[in-house]
Order: C-alpha cells, then structure tokens, then sequence
C-alpha cells in the first residue's frame, strides 16, 4: 500500500482514473468525495478506498466549514447567542433556539415562570421545522439518486413550512425567535388560521413522496439490507434519533424526559425491527404524521390561551420588543417606541441596558437536552456571573451519528455509501459548528 497511487476526483475524470487502473493492472484506489459538497449534504470530505467498485475503507473528514459558533458566543450577551445557535444546523434551527434558550432559563432559574403560551409556540415550531428537516433529508437523499421528483416535492413542502416560520417570525430561516423566558412575539391575528389551512397540503407532499418511495422496487433495492447498523455499534457510537428508533428502540426525549409541555400532547414513537437506510426513512415518515398530529393539538391550546403573554414577567430578562408589520415590513411597534424614546426616562435607560449590556447570569453550568429531528442536541453552558457566556458547547447529533458512516458503507459498493451518508443526513453547520 506504501506505493499506491492516490488519485484525487474533481468530477468528470473517472475515464482517466479507470485508465491509469488498467495500465497498472489493479483496481485498487483511494478517491475523495467532497469537499465541494457532491452527495455530501454540506462541506464534508469522504476519502474512500476502493477495490474496483467495492468501498474498503471510509474516512469521513469534518472542520472545512468551520463556522466558530460556540467561540464567538462567548464575546456577545446571552440573549445575542440566540443569533448564533441559529445557524448550526440550517436545516432545523428551531431545536437550537429552543435548547439554548432552555440551559439559560435553567441558569437563570426560571424554568418554572415561562408561560405556557410560550411553550406551545416553542412545540409547534420545533414539529414544524422537524418535518422540514425530515423531509430535506428524504428528498436530497433521492435527488443524489437520481429521482429529481423527490426534490421538488420536498421543496414544495418546505415552502409552505416557512411560509409559516415567515409568518410567525418575521424571516423563513435563523428565526431568532426563541428568547430566553419565552419567545420574541405573540402569534400575528389570522395565524392560525393560516397554519391550519396549510397543513393538509404538508400532509398530502409527505403521503406523495412515501407513494412514489415505500414500495417502488427500484427504492427497496437501493435501501433494503442497505446501510445497516446493529443497535449494538449505535450504542457504542452514541447515535441518537431516528436510527435507534429504526432498530427498535423508542427512545424519545420527548416522552422519557418531557420538556416545553409535551406530557401534555398525545403522540407515538415510532419504531422498526432493523436499522437499515429503508427503515431510517420509513421512521422518519411516520414521526412527520405524528409532528402533525402535535401541531393540530397545539393549535387548540393557542386558540383556548389566546391573550395570554408569551414572555417571563421579570422586566431585567423579558427582551422589550413589540413587533408590528407595517408599509416597510416587519419591525418594532411604533407605539412601543414611541413610549420608550419619548415618554419614559426608564423605559430608555432599561431599554439601552437590556439590548446593549445584556442581562446578567449567576455563575454555574448547566447541561439541557432535546429531541431534534437528527437526535438529542445537547447544551453545555457555563456562566462566570457576567452578562456573556463564559463557554458554551453543542452536542450537535449529525456530528455524532456520522461516526457510523464507515460502519454502514465499508464492505458494501461505491454506490451504497452515498445512501449510507443520506441515512445519516449530517448538515455540516452543525457538525462544523
């Protein structure tokens, strides 16, 4: 092996490759996938040594997209981190809102006084966004097999998701929405409404997209027996999410250790007898039925605590903001300003110390878990008595369940390890965070 030739694919050079192969009689190569993203879902470099078509060994390469999130929080305030944590995992952020949020409540010691208005805005978020990751994850997967079919429904679904997002928040993605004590603003008049004249349609694209799947012969022989992980290497691996789920397990935060009121929602875990690429999917289908199901049972608490605040009474925490949409779009109430900038002197010098200096945190550390869509996310954060973070740390779950990629694909073809890394479904924000 000291003498191998190692070739580097760029795209459109296999030709060469194979003939280099032949002229030195072997088929034995080392190739790289990525890191400008082919099949890759993100900045990620596979190096793959090959037997002809057969994947010998697997070495996946993380760090080249190296965002810094967790550094630069430190040297902004608390409430500031919101904007940071946001942007790992681009594909789901509600779940890092929602989890950072919930380790400062919990430094804070407020984790009783966040109002039950805001918890069910923050549950119907976060199912929101975790059938839009589950379904990018399914389509993407399709595309890089070829069926383009899967993509557009995928994308015809994520539009009506954030149409949503836009109009609760403001903005289709990094919402920025979650605050620590509760979310930045009440549901807009006509919400829903809106969200409940759009769901059907978000249920028809997912039966759609399992109609032109589940039982396509082409789809069973690519996915079946395809990428499989005993629950003995998922354990060992630390994986979470719908991959333990696949192998029978149903282990869900959601229900073994409740969080934002859902022991108030009815809902199943669903689970498979196998953990191959075919049953990933199946799971990951079945959890977005029961997301809708959570949402329609969250939209009829919203619509019986309608007036009710959506952020922590404490005024040296609640983040003072009042959104209107006007003729210039989305932005802070007039009124609201007006009061602050010209009819209290301590409306101002609250306003300009909360917003510029931040709010500040007892020393300790804290560490909070939540189900996002690609398993537990975990928060470590560590507070010097100051009004920044001194650390804070992600267990960002694709970074964990990427450790399986070798596992899954080595032994099997070339072809296999594209599906293998689709089963996983890594977004490089948050594994590179």
């Amino acid at each position: 092996m000291e003498n191998a030739k190692i070739y580097e694919a760029v795209g459109g050079d296999w030709g060469d490759i194979a003939k280099d192969a032949e002229e030195l009689g072997e088929e034995h190569i080392v190739v790289n996938l990525g890191p400008v993203h082919p099949s890759t879902h993100g900045v990620l470099r596979v190096q793959v040594e090959l037997d002809g078509e057969r994947v010998n060994e697997v070495r996946a390469a993380t760090g080249f997209l190296h965002t810094g999130i967790e550094k630069n929080m430190e040297y902004r305030t608390w409430t500031q981190g919101v904007a940071y944590c946001t942007r790992m995992d681009y594909v789901a952020p509600t779940f890092q809102e929602v989890g950072y949020c919930m380790a400062v409540e919990k430094l804070l010691g407020i984790e009783d006084q966040i109002p039950e208005r805001a918890q069910a805005i923050r549950v119907l978020l976060m199912e929101l966004t975790r059938i839009s990751s589950h379904i990018v994850g399914i389509g993407s997967g399709g595309n890089e097999l070829g069926a383009t079919t899967m993509l557009t429904l995928t994308f015809r679904l994520r539009e009506d998701i954030l149409r949503i997002m836009e109009d609760i928040t403001g903005l289709r993605m990094n919402n920025e929405f979650i605050r620590p004590g509760g979310v930045l603003e009440d549901l807009p008049e006509g919400g829903i409404d809106y969200i409940r004249e759009l769901l059907p349609g978000i249920r028809n694209t997912i039966s759609e997209m399992q109609d032109l799947t589940m039982a396509n012969p082409i789809f069973l022989k690519r996915h079946v027996d395809v990428a499989v992980s005993p629950l003995s290497a998922l354990m060992a691996l630390s994986m979470t999410g719908p991959s333990v789920r696949a192998a029978g397990v149903p282990w869900d935060l959601r229900k073994t250790q409740p969080y934002c009121g859902y022991d108030k929602y009815e809902f199943d875990v669903p689970v498979a007898d196998k953990c191959d690429a075919y049953n990933r999917i199946k799971v990951k289908f079945e959890e977005c039925y029961q997301s809708i199901r959570i949402i329609y049972q969250v939209l009829d608490e919203l619509e019986k605590s309608a007036g009710q605040p959506v952020m922590i009474d404490d005024k040296k925490i609640a983040w003072p903001a009042q959104l209107s949409i006007a003729s210039d779009g989305q932005g802070t109430s007039p009124e609201h300003v007006r009061h602050i900038m010209t009819e209290s002197m301590e409306s101002l010098i609250h306003h300009f110390k909360l917003v510029t200096e931040g709010f500040r945190v007892p020393a300790g550390q804290v560490y909070t878990a939540i189900e996002h869509a690609k398993g537990v996310l975990g928060v470590h954060l560590v507070s010097s008595g100051g009004t920044r973070p001194y650390r804070a740390h992600f267990r960002d779950p694709g970074y964990n369940n990427l450790q399986s990629l070798a596992l899954m694909a080595e032994g099997g073809l070339l072809a296999d390890l594209i599906i293998a890394l689709a089963a996983v479904d890594p977004v490089m924000g948050g594994v590179d965070r």
